[in-house]
């Protein structure tokens, strides 16, 4: 199985009905199970693959999700294209729940994480100064545009969750210059870069964190509402801007590896983890 799309996010996703002729898949992984069976299907005649972040019943807390399995996962399936759905908090007035936000930029917060692949005596140092596609989040935030939904490119603070933030720590974040702030994301790009794929991340609003006085603080309950009012608009943007992402690749996030991996490779042949190996150092060790 080959297939070059792949979206991590909520089940709503799956739940609206947009992906056709789906069925599960399990891929195993040298990091453990994935969050769930992956979904093999079509959106608008296009073959994609779909991984609910936190399982199908959102079972799985934010700093527990086995990062390195899903996103392993994904490019054992093919996956070049990633597209990171999640939900977010704004840490700006003119950024409003319901909003959309194609992210460009993060700060990484959390403490707690498996964030690489290479461990156990391989080394390796991605390039990350731009964590996202370009090429990939233009597209998103152009064709956003287009359809007249409300975007913003902006960047994305990860705290590591699951509390919501303080209001110092909020006010704090905002004095930072940051535009909005979830639990999941900056895992997910370290890993998504080391594995070569281009990333976009697709943040939908909810809430404006706590440091917004006269708005509630945030609360799961706005959370989900908001979250499902934006769900639509969510599913609209992939169903037009998938078809569209096609041809070979051209941006420098299809060998991102080629001036990281700093062990010998006869180290690697010899120590490595054979399905990691063959899955993401294979052109090295041929």
């Amino acid at each position: 199985m080959s297939i070059k799309i792949g979206i991590i996010g909520g089940s709503g996703l799956y739940n609206m009905g947009i992906i056709k002729d789906a069925q599960e898949i399990t891929v195993e992984t040298p990091f453990g199970p994935p969050s769930d069976t992956i979904i093999q299907g079509k959106i608008n005649n296009v073959d994609i693959v779909f991984l609910p972040r936190h399982g199908r019943y959102h079972a799985i807390p934010p700093h527990q999700v086995n990062y390195r399995a899903n996103v392993f996962a994904l490019k054992e399936c093919g996956v070049e294209y990633l597209l990171s759905t999640a939900a977010v908090g704004s840490l700006k007035k003119n950024i409003k729940p319901c909003d959309l936000v194609i992210a460009d930029q993060l700060i990484d917060r959390t403490m707690k994480r498996e964030s690489s692949f290479f461990q156990d005596g391989i080394v390796a140092h991605v390039g990350f100064a731009d964590p996202f596609c370009t090429t990939l989040s233009d597209l998103f935030f152009q064709s956003a545009k287009k359809e007249g939904i409300t975007v913003h490119q902006g960047s994305y603070i990860c705290m590591e969750g699951p509390q919501f933030s303080t209001r110092a720590e909020s006010n704090l974040y905002r004095s930072w210059d940051v535009d909005v702030i979830g639990m999941t994301l900056a895992t997910e790009a370290k890993l998504a870069r080391e594995a070569e794929m281009c990333l976009c991340g697709i943040l939908s609003v909810t809430d404006y964190d706590c440091w917004y006085e006269g708005e509630d603080d945030v609360s799961v309950s706005s959370i989900v509402e908001n979250l499902q009012t934006n769900a639509t608009t969510v599913a609209t943007l992939l169903q037009t801007v998938i078809p569209k992402i096609q041809g070979k690749r051209t941006c420098t996030c299809c060998n991102a590896l080629d001036t990281a991996l700093i062990t010998p490779i006869e180290h690697v042949k010899k120590h490595g983890n054979p399905m990691v190996n063959q899955i993401l150092l294979k052109r090295f060790l041929e």
